[in-house]
């Protein structure tokens, strides 16, 4: 556990970003989802190291114990972020997983440094390649939604950010499956975040086209998305990508929300567990 001090021209501009690095083995990047921190991947963390890998977890800039800047949430900054880290600890082989908002970071990252450092890309509940409708990408969600989600967390962001939490894990359905306690925990994480962050994270992962980044996309990967995601519509991100990207895989959970991560975290490890050993 640790920081590391992203590069910058300017020093200034320079932030500082909370990372856990555990046990030995072929190194395991997870990116998390909005508006959470590291902290969502605890089932994961576990399942990553006991497997024989190497399990390294971050919080994006203005999430978890990182610094708030108050610029730079837009996934060329965020992508930079990521290769901060994986050049300051020398990585290679790497397989990245990204949760939702995270898996932006992996197709900018494809698409702005390659994959000469990448083994794997997974894609889970993933708002990549495009989430917002377009005239060419008819199966998105209204770029209304995406506004009225600022202007909610604008009005008031804790209230917000507790209706979400239900609907992240559609809870009237998964209350077997999730605690209250869980709950309130995820939406405390969310509500100690970087407000300016939080909102500007929405025009990122709603509105940012990344179809020409995940055509770069030369290495195994993997998309799991659950058929009961009522956060990100699984069409026009896992179905999408995995047309896209050549000789994907994808493993539709069934009955699962989109915090599958929670309620369906078995089948989420084995299948993740299966895709680094194969």
């Amino acid at each position: 556990m640790g920081y590391i001090k992203t590069s910058s021209k300017e020093n200034s501009n320079a932030i500082n970003l909370y990372y856990e690095d555990y046990g030995k083995g072929q190194p395991v990047i997870l990116i998390h989802g909005w508006p959470l921190s590291s902290a969502m991947w605890e089932q994961q963390k576990w399942a990553i190291v006991e497997a024989g890998f190497r399990c390294i977890a971050y919080d994006r800039r203005g999430f978890g114990k990182s610094d708030f800047p108050w610029s730079g949430y837009d996934y060329d900054t965020m992508s930079k972020d990521l290769n901060d880290i994986i050049e300051t600890l020398d990585l290679k082989d790497v397989v990245l997983v990204g949760f939702s908002m995270g898996g932006g970071e992996l197709g900018r990252y494809v698409g702005n440094y390659g994959t000469k450092n990448i083994s794997k890309l997974v894609f889970l509940s993933s708002i990549a390649p495009f989430m917002m409708k377009t005239g060419n990408n008819p199966d998105g969600v209204p770029e209304k939604v995406f506004e009225g989600f600022k202007d909610e967390l604008e009005k008031d962001r804790v209230d917000f950010l507790k209706g979400f939490g239900k609907n992240f894990v559609n809870y009237d359905e998964n209350k077997d499956k999730i605690s209250e306690a869980q709950l309130h925990y995820s939406w405390n994480v969310a509500a100690n975040a970087s407000p300016k962050g939080t909102i500007d994270c929405v025009n990122a992962f709603g509105k940012t086209d990344l179809r020409e980044d995940i055509k770069k996309i030369d290495v195994p990967t993997l998309f799991i998305h659950g058929d009961a995601d009522n956060v990100v519509p699984m069409k026009p991100t896992a179905e999408q990508g995995h047309k896209m990207v050549k000789n994907s895989k994808l493993h539709v959970i069934k009955g699962a929300p989109h915090g599958c991560v929670l309620t369906h975290k078995d089948e989420v490890n084995e299948t993740l567990i299966k895709f680094l050993k194969g």
